[in-house]
């Protein structure tokens, strides 16, 4: 499964399914934020080679952050994705929480 199962291709997300259209960018403002858009089960597990992972992850950013992306953002490298694809998280309701505790939300 691909980022729009769940999130919907236009970013809104549903009931269950954050949305990433607007936000996504939130998530870069701080380490932790930046490597669990790659820790996820969806990003970690993905087919994509870890290239194609950052290509995806740089235009979801882009296309999908609007306001939401920090001024100082850098695109996510291939090298980036395959150390943190190392360390994926598979209980992500209570982390995710955490993090936007620490966003403000």
């Amino acid at each position: 499964m691909f980022c729009q199962g769940c999130h919907t291709p236009n970013g809104m997300g549903g009931e269950s399914v954050p949305r990433i259209n607007g936000f996504i960018g939130n998530f870069l403002t701080f380490p932790e934020g930046r490597e669990f858009l790659v820790r996820v089960p969806g990003s970690a597990y993905s087919p994509l080679s870890n290239k194609e992972l950052a290509e995806v992850l740089n235009w979801m950013v882009i296309n999908f952050g609007g306001d939401s992306i920090p001024k100082d953002f850098k695109n996510y490298t291939e090298n980036e994705i395959g150390a943190l694809r190392l360390k994926p998280l598979n209980e992500i309701d209570n982390y995710r929480k955490e993090l936007l505790s620490i966003i403000g939300l």
